[in-house]
């Protein structure tokens, strides 16, 4: 089997799964389908962005620049430009939302900005389809309004995994956009800055989850959205701040935003460093201590993160390129990757990995 965005399909190629809308898992096309212009136009009304056809004979295939990334081929479809114009414009509501929200509490309306990020959310068809969007971002340097929407929408995706119902993965939505808050009161030469900060800058950087509770105190919003915005850097070790508390200490919500936070800001691009790879900040996870994060919260994120990019083509830090065709959950970010008609499984060599997704 092989992933192709709808752009890249050709007649006579066969799906080998059904393909659903997202927005009310209606069955656009059954496996089994032998494409034809017809169901290749089809896929594109219901803004389907990919799918699994069976390996098509070569001449099928489109021939594709050796640098020619997933990435780089999204970015040129008209359901991604849509997307980034989305993108962009909720960020630019919340960021209005927010400054309105600082300097006029009185009439602040969260659903003015909330909204626009659940229709772009269903607009994206599924959570593949949104983290393919938001990690093809990821060329932009993001300020901090912009990572609060992408919080928010991968808050709202981990609230669907952990089967929480609507109200509470809209609360969970609200958490992840808001949780960030008190950065507004950051000084931006501080929060920009491209070399490491001094200790009393660190300490200034600090202050925020607290400065972000309190611009929220006396807001019509939910405690957890509260305590999101104070207790997104605790963790459940002890190890996190501003207080230091641990796991039962920590509020639910709070404990998702953190995982959702720290995904964000490793696959984003940063002032001092490019995207990692979204395998390398799964790596990263396991590497550091899952005890450090609710359990079922992470797991639950990190096995749904991964089953995003089965049977995607990826390149090895030793150049090497191959397809992810089987998932080890004993450790996530090293899978077994089929390289011609070899099987390579990445758990029993430890001086590899997979540095981008192609």
């Amino acid at each position: 089997m092989k992933r192709l965005i709808v752009k890249k399909l050709v007649p006579g190629m066969i799906l080998s799964d059904n393909v659903y809308a997202y927005n009310n898992n209606q069955l656009v096309l059954p496996k089994g389908t032998v494409l034809d212009n017809q169901a290749i136009t089809k896929l594109s009304f219901y803004s389907v962005l990919n799918v699994l056809v069976e390996d098509p004979p070569e001449e099928m295939l489109p021939s594709e620049d050796e640098n020619d990334s997933y990435a780089s081929r999204l970015r040129q479809t008209k359901e991604f430009q849509e997307f980034k114009e989305d993108f962009e414009s909720c960020a630019s509501k919340f960021k209005s939302g927010i400054e309105e929200l600082i300097n006029n509490k009185e009439n602040f309306d969260i659903n003015s900005i909330i909204t626009p990020i659940y229709e772009l959310v269903k607009k994206s068809n599924t959570s593949s389809n949104l983290f393919d969007m938001l990690h093809s971002l990821r060329t932009y340097d993001d300020a901090t309004y912009v990572h609060c929407v992408s919080v928010a929408m991968i808050c709202n995706i981990m609230g669907q995994w952990l089967k929480m119902g609507e109200e509470d993965t809209l609360i969970l939505t609200e958490c992840g956009l808001l949780h960030d808050i008190g950065k507004m009161l950051i000084p931006s030469e501080i929060i920009s800055k491209p070399t490491d900060l001094t200790t009393n800058e660190y300490e200034i950087v600090q202050t925020h989850p607290a400065q972000g509770y309190m611009i929220l105190t006396d807001l019509n919003v939910s405690d957890h959205v509260k305590n999101a915005a104070l207790m997104h850097h605790e963790r459940c070790d002890g190890s996190g701040y501003p207080n230091r508390l641990k796991g039962p200490q920590i509020d639910f919500y709070a404990k998702c935003v953190a995982i959702a936070d720290v995904y964000d800001a490793m696959t984003s691009a940063r002032v001092y460093r490019e995207p990692l790879c979204p395998f390398m900040a799964i790596e990263l996870f396991e590497s550091e201590g899952l005890q450090r994060y609710d359990t079922n919260a992470i797991m639950t994120f990190l096995q749904n993160i991964v089953n995003t990019y089965l049977l995607n083509k990826v390149r090895l830090n030793d150049g090497r390129e191959g397809e992810i065709i089987y998932i080890n959950r004993d450790h996530l970010s090293r899978p077994t990757i089929k390289i011609g008609n070899e099987y390579l499984d990445l758990a029993e060599h430890p001086e590899l990995f997979i540095a981008q997704i192609i």
